[in-house]
């Protein structure tokens, strides 16, 4: 049986190279993510990415409450990051990994100062909700307005 939920790709391309994009993208998470786009109780007042596998995707609220969203499933600097994400279609987090979809993030350099930053957002239908969530992610306040902003962010 297939599923009926898309997969949503988003693509940019950055004014930097490889090594710089991916830095952005992982180290300075926080920098670009959108201070809107938390689960929280309380305001943003930070967003993780910890750089290795196994390391946890996760917000923090101004509170100091700790929200996950997901688990690092690969780094490999400055190529890729895999990462698990476990917000339903009602952004609530469910930790079983059965419901987890995965964000592959690909860096290609086509210059050594222009790079290709291609999302793959797959196994939505893994997802309580799932419509729900592939309609989220795929809208432009989703990967698409997310990827606008972090193009922005690498300059």
């Amino acid at each position: 049986m297939t599923s009926t939920v898309p997969t949503v790709t988003k693509s940019v391309t950055v004014n930097a190279s490889a090594e710089r994009a991916f830095t952005v993208f992982t180290e300075k998470f926080f920098t670009w993510w959108p201070k809107t786009h938390h689960i929280g109780k309380a305001d943003l007042a930070d967003a993780v990415i910890e750089p290795r596998v196994g390391g946890r995707w996760y917000e923090r609220g101004t509170d100091g409450a700790e929200c996950e969203w997901g688990t690092v499933l690969a780094y490999d600097p400055p190529n890729r990051v895999v990462l698990s994400w476990h917000l339903q279609g009602d952004w609530s987090y469910d930790p079983d990994l059965a419901k987890a979809s995965e964000v592959e993030v690909l860096f290609i350099a086509e210059t050594d100062s222009r790079t290709r930053v291609e999302l793959v957002h797959r196994h939505l239908e893994r997802h309580d909700m799932a419509e729900k969530a592939a309609a989220g992610v795929g809208a432009e306040g989703g990967w698409g307005g997310i990827l606008a902003d972090y193009a922005a962010a690498v300059g």
